[in-house]
C-alpha cells in the first residue's frame, strides 16, 4: 500500500510534514536529514529537487536551491542518496520540483526510479492539470506514485472538484496566493478560505502549507485540515544550525508547540 494512503487512511490528525531542499546546506546530508526527521516524530517529508527558477518558492527556499545547485546536487545524485533509505525509514517521502529537470531526466525513467528507491509521490507546481490527466497520470499510476496538486484561495471551485475527483493522496492547500515563507498568523481572509474549503466536503484529505512557522499557524492548519507542511522555517533553522537537522527539528517542534 502506498505510504501516503496508509498515513491518511489511519485518520491521523495533526500531521507534521517537513520540506527541505536536497543538497543544502550540504551536498551529502539528504539521507541523514530524512532519518533525523523521522526519529523526531515527523510524519511525512517533502524533499525539494533544486531548480534554477523555483517560481512557487520564496527567498529562503530559492536561496537553498541555489546553494544546492552550487554544491552539485542533481536528480541523479538525489536518487543515489535515497537508494538505501527504505532500509530504516518508514514514513512517506515526496519529491517536490519542477517540470524542466524531470523532462531532461525522462518522465517515465524518473517515475521508475522513484518506485525503486521508495518515493511515494511528487509535487510538480508547474504541471498543468490537463496535461497530468492526459499524459502523466497513467505513468504515475503504473509506478504507484501519488501526484499532489496545489490549490490556493484563487483556485476555482470547478478546478478544486476536478483535483478532488481525479487525484489521490492529499490536496496541498496553499494558505495564500503568495510564494512560500513564514507568517506569524493567518488573517481573516485566510480563515474564510479555510472555511470555504471545509464546506465543500472534499473526498480526499488536505494539508495546509505556506506560512506555517509557529504554534498559532500550525494549530490553524490542523484545525482546518489533516495537518501542516512546514518548509521555509525548517530550511532557515537548518541553515542557522549549520546543517544539524536534530537541533533544527527540535527547535521547530518547540516553536509549533509539539
Amino acid at each position: 500500500m502506498n505510504r501516503i494512503d496508509k498515513l491518511f487512511g489511519s485518520n491521523a490528525k495533526n500531521i507534521l510534514s517537513i520540506y527541505f531542499c536536497a543538497g543544502a546546506p550540504t551536498l551529502d546530508g539528504t539521507a541523514d536529514v530524512i532519518r533525523t526527521l523521522e526519529k523526531n516524530g515527523v510524519n511525512m517529508i517533502e524533499i525539494g529537487m533544486p531548480f534554477s527558477d523555483p517560481m512557487a518558492d520564496g527567498p529562503v527556499i530559492q536561496d537553498a536551491a541555489t546553494k544546492a545547485l552550487r554544491n552539485g546536487m542533481s536528480i541523479s545524485k538525489l536518487f543515489d542518496q535515497l537508494k538505501d533509505i527504505r532500509k530504516d525509514v518508514q514514513i512517506p517521502l515526496i519529491l517536490m520540483g519542477y517540470l524542466n529537470p524531470l523532462f531532461q531526466y525522462g518522465f517515465e525513467a524518473f517515475c521508475k526510479k522513484c518506485k525503486e528507491v521508495g518515493v511515494d509521490g511528487m509535487i510538480i507546481p508547474d504541471l498543468p492539470f490537463r496535461d497530468y490527466q492526459e499524459h502523466y497520470k497513467p505513468i504515475a499510476e503504473k509506478y504507484d506514485l501519488r501526484f499532489i496538486f496545489l490549490i490556493t484561495p484563487e483556485t476555482s471551485e470547478e478546478r478544486i472538484r476536478l483535483i478532488d475527483a481525479h487525484t489521490s493522496g492529499f490536496i496541498y492547500m496553499v494558505s495564500s496566493a503568495s510564494t512560500t515563507g513564514a507568517q506569524k498568523s493567518f488573517d481573516e481572509a485566510k480563515q474564510e478560505y479555510f472555511r470555504k474549503i471545509n464546506a465543500m466536503n472534499l473526498r480526499i484529505p488536505r494539508m495546509v502549507g505556506f506560512g506555517i512557522s509557529n504554534k498559532q499557524t500550525f494549530d490553524a492548519a490542523c484545525a482546518n485540515a489533516s495537518g501542516g507542511i512546514i518548509g521555509s522555517r525548517f530550511v532557515t533553522l537548518l541553515e542557522e544550525k549549520n546543517g544539524d537537522a536534530d537541533a533544527a527539528i527540535k527547535q521547530l517542534r518547540k516553536d509549533i508547540g509539539l
